[in-house]
């Protein structure tokens, strides 16, 4: 199979979908592998370094578009790419459709194999190649959250871990997932008095059994984190409902509540965000102040630390990048359940029932397509 690997053309976005040396596993596996020139440069990898490793060079994402039987990305496909993806072209990388209608209805249009890296699920219900992002995420998560609750960047002047005799910063997490736990340890690690919450009761027990002396698991319910809100300096968004919108727990009203100079993370923002107030931001422009309380809702946070997040997406994605291309995507469905969830659209049908739901559209299931 012919293989692009894209340059990505979001702001501020300097990861890869793929290092030289996944390119040299691609290529021995009998791929032909078409790199963007420049694709690597802001994770450190120069165009030198694919074309040791096999890869052709290509000048634009045209000819990729025009010639790859799959393409690959970190970011969606921004609208100024939608009219060059193929039908029956395989496009996989994170979608996140469910809070995108726009680039739904392109893919769609399209007639493409839109493959989602953040759908695709092990049968414990985990999501592998969402996992090492979500990682880098929540712990920027907690970095961000400190920066900006410094009175130069717009917050209350507030250390994180305090010092002697001062207490330190009231963190709460919202959710106790991988984005979530991350969030919670770097926020323990820098001394801050950490809340996080979690509907499931397991869950509650493994985070107190794991987390640190200073973190405070909790059931999460509006009553409680309503009022931990109006004590909390920093509040990190890290909820996820799998492949849809993520669901508005921190409400307009709830916001008023919280001090002056205070900050909130969304990390969910991917998903639509789980601040009612949220709205995409960037890493050139990251923030802005809604009722005296400081939003960061960059919506691809790991950008920011290109090589970390590159090397971590490339160790999880290779392999089922390979079977992909190695089998054709309806073979390596049938054969792989975890591959399978991670159809969204294929030929102008869309196959991911939250998508489907989120727009109003139909659902096909995608056995519908592995039994033709």
């Amino acid at each position: 199979m012919i293989v692009g690997i894209l340059k990505e053309i979001k702001v501020a976005e300097k990861r890869v979908c793929m290092t030289p040396a996944g390119v040299i596993a691609m290529v021995e596996n009998g791929h032909e592998l078409l790199v963007e020139k420049g694709a690597g440069e802001g994770s450190g990898y120069p165009d030198s370094d694919y074309q040791a490793a096999g890869a052709t060079m290509v000048d634009t994402p045209g000819e990729i578009y025009q010639k790859a039987g799959m393409v690959m990305h970190v970011k969606e496909p921004q609208p100024s790419e939608y009219d060059l993806i193929r039908e029956d072209q395989i496009v996989f990388t994170y979608l996140h459709l469910a809070a995108d209608e726009a680039q739904t209805r392109a893919l769609v249009k399209s007639r493409c194999v839109g493959i989602a890296y953040e759908t695709i699920e092990k049968p414990d219900g985990s999501l592998p190649l969402l996992v090492p992002m979500s990682e880098v995420a929540g712990r920027m998560a907690a970095q961000e959250g400190a920066k900006y609750l410094e009175m130069p960047q717009g917050g209350m002047g507030i250390l994180f871990g305090g010092v002697t005799g001062v207490e330190p910063a009231t963190v709460v997490v919202i959710g106790g997932g991988v984005v979530g736990i991350n969030a919670a340890k770097m926020a323990c690690g820098l001394g801050a008095k950490v809340y996080i919450l979690d509907y499931n009761l397991d869950r509650l027990r493994y985070l107190d059994d794991v987390m640190p002396a200073n973190c405070f698991p909790l059931m999460s319910n509006p009553a409680v984190l309503r009022e931990l809100v109006a004590r909390a300096h920093v509040v990190i968004g890290a909820v996820l409902v799998a492949g849809a919108r993520a669901p508005k727990l921190l409400t307009r009203e709830m916001l008023k509540t919280m001090k002056p100079g205070a900050v909130i993370v969304d990390v969910a923002i991917d998903q639509g965000g789980c601040f009612e107030t949220s709205r995409p931001t960037t890493h050139d422009d990251p923030t802005f102040v809604v009722d005296g309380v400081v939003h960061y809702c960059v919506a691809n946070m790991p950008g920011a630390v290109a090589r970390t997040s590159t090397l971590a997406l490339t160790n999880a994605t290779l392999s089922y990048a390979l079977e992909i291309a190695n089998k054709g995507w309806k073979r390596a469905m049938a054969e792989n359940l975890e591959i399978r969830p991670g159809a969204n659209v294929i030929k102008g049908k869309v196959t991911f029932k939250a998508v489907a739901d989120a727009f109003g559209l139909d659902y096909t299931s995608v056995e519908t397509f592995i039994k033709d």
